[in-house]
């Protein structure tokens, strides 16, 4: 099922996949998925490109998929437009006015979590802390947001030694969940879904808490690898190195 409007997560969803009463049932019955693709990697500065909302079901099946496009209104980098495949020219032959697709994005993620489902998301302190600044940018509101899952930070930690790449590439394939189209909203949202979902199956102990008690032990994952990580950085590279710990946005910047 794909949809453009900003409601479609709030009122066309399948009953019998998302149940209305998800009191009692695991995190990872019910998810939304988000991402983003952008302009660069700079939160301050990186305009929409692409985004993807959505839901997935237990099995990991996506019911719900809500796409967008938006014409940026600046000129799309050629660094970033071998990433995502959108240059100035396609962004705004097939976008839409930037501010409406953020305005329905922003509405999109507010109606997952209106529904009591969390939505995941890979690095979620970039793709939330770019939709902010997009908000700002067109005199929106900043989103309202609820119990986030982040891949990531969660891999992070319970598999903190581990050797390689954290991409959500990486991570697919670890987890056996395929990603045959990265770098597309829609395919990395759907996946990094799924490879919660097989984090969750990995470590049923230290997971098997609600969204709400997984979202606060993230905000500590996160601090304390962002510490971890400024002291290797100042010790072996640069003295004054400084990581943002902060999750899962970085508003107030």
């Amino acid at each position: 099922m794909t949809y453009s409007p900003a409601t479609a997560v709030a009122t066309d969803v399948p009953p019998a996949p998302v149940p209305q009463d998800l009191s009692g049932r695991p995190w990872w019955h019910a998810l939304g998925v988000f991402d983003l693709e952008t302009t660069g990697v700079d939160v301050e500065t990186a305009r929409i490109v692409t985004a993807h909302v959505g839901l997935i079901d237990m099995t990991g099946r996506s019911i719900v998929e809500g796409a967008w496009i938006a014409d940026p209104g600046i000129a799309i980098p050629e660094g970033a437009a071998a990433v995502h495949g959108y240059t100035t020219e396609r962004a705004q032959a097939e976008g839409r006015p930037a501010g409406e697709v953020v305005a329905e994005v922003i509405a999109a993620v507010e109606a997952v979590f209106a529904r009591g489902i969390p939505l995941v998301i890979y690095n979620a302190p970039y793709d939330l802390t770019v939709l902010d600044r997009e908000a700002k940018r067109h005199g929106l509101a900043s989103p309202v947001i609820g119990n986030v899952v982040d891949p990531l930070v969660i891999d992070k930690a319970l598999d903190t030694y581990r050797k390689g790449k954290r991409t959500l590439e990486a991570a697919s394939e670890l987890y056996g969940v395929t990603l045959s189209d990265a770098h597309d909203a829609g395919a990395d949202a759907i996946a990094a879904g799924r490879v919660a979902q097989a984090i969750a199956a990995k470590y049923p102990d230290e997971l098997g808490v609600s969204a709400e008690e997984l979202h606060r032990k993230q905000v500590g994952w996160c601090a304390d690898q962002a510490a971890s990580f400024q002291e290797y950085m100042r010790t072996k590279r640069d003295p004054s190195f400084t990581a943002d710990g902060r999750w899962p946005h970085r508003n107030g910047s």
